[in-house]
């Protein structure tokens, strides 16, 4: 992105200076203004903007991944290298919402058993904080600053979570705060790709959130592999470029901010 402001500006702008005061016209924002430009009458900003972005013979996927990254470096690779730092501009108080209608929940028809080659499992850690959290400021970040994990029996869970229990993957969630959180212990053999609190949007059972994410990833051309409800690395990858691109705290899961911009809670 810096490459492509950096050839935008003239002498002595800042590129955001020089992006605003050419793409805009008098009274025009800047995602007008950005909009009127570069599309063309009946073509999506999403499909102009990677149409405009690639070398000649390259992919669009490519060519996100090209500009974003050091050469020879991935969008994905360069997020692993900073992680739990907010997207640009610094500050989660810039963040960028969607704008339009509102996505509505969907039911998708997922695989019943997950690919766990795609997605692998995580081990256990008792106490286990998440890497990071500790630099996510604000209360929609509390929920990840406090988590750690925890293993307990069938009738803990129950004792302090009664019916707020679902199965996905064959493996139980507990819900609370707003979020789902894994519950170790109760099935001591049962699959976890990532430990840590997933956003109960729409109060959706794990697997379903997952999949209105992939599925809003993909139609913002960041994430393109299966929606199939499973939070692995590809998909982690996918809301953490969202994240950085957004001026949100990369936690590289689903967290309320992130789905508050994507339009969808």
């Amino acid at each position: 992105m810096g490459a492509y402001e950096g050839q935008k500006n003239k002498k002595g702008q800042t590129s955001a200076e020089a992006y605003q005061a050419q793409k805009g016209k008098k009274g025009q924002t800047s995602a007008e203004a950005y909009q009127a430009q570069k599309g063309k009458k009946g073509q999506a900003s999403v499909e102009n903007y990677q149409g405009q972005k690639g070398k000649k013979g390259q992919t669009p996927v490519e060519a996100y991944q090209g500009q974003k990254g050091k050469k020879g470096q991935t969008s994905t690779a360069v997020y692993q290298g900073q992680p739990g730092k907010p997207g640009k501009g610094g500050k989660v108080t810039g963040a960028t919402v969607a704008t339009g209608k509102p996505l509505k929940a969907q039911h998708y028809n997922i695989p019943k058993q997950p690919n766990t080659a795609k997605a692998p499992p995580v081990k256990f850690q008792q106490g286990r904080h998440i890497e990071g959290s500790q630099n996510w400021q604000g209360q929609q970040y509390a929920v990840f600053r406090n988590y750690h994990s925890e293993w307990h029996d069938q009738s803990w869970w129950h004792s302090h979570y009664g019916n707020n229990i679902v199965w996905t993957f064959g493996a139980p969630y507990y819900f609370s705060s707003g979020y789902w959180f894994p519950a170790w212990g109760y099935a001591p053999n049962a699959y976890y790709a990532w430990d840590g609190p997933i956003y109960a949007y729409n109060r959706l059972p794990p697997d379903q959130v997952i999949a209105n994410v992939q599925s809003a990833l993909q139609q913002q051309g960041y994430y393109h592999g299966e929606v199939d409800g499973l939070i692995g690395p590809l998909t982690r990858g996918a809301i953490a470029d969202y994240q950085r691109d957004h001026g949100l705290y990369t936690t590289s899961t689903i967290d309320e901010p992130a789905l508050q911009s994507l339009g969808m809670s």
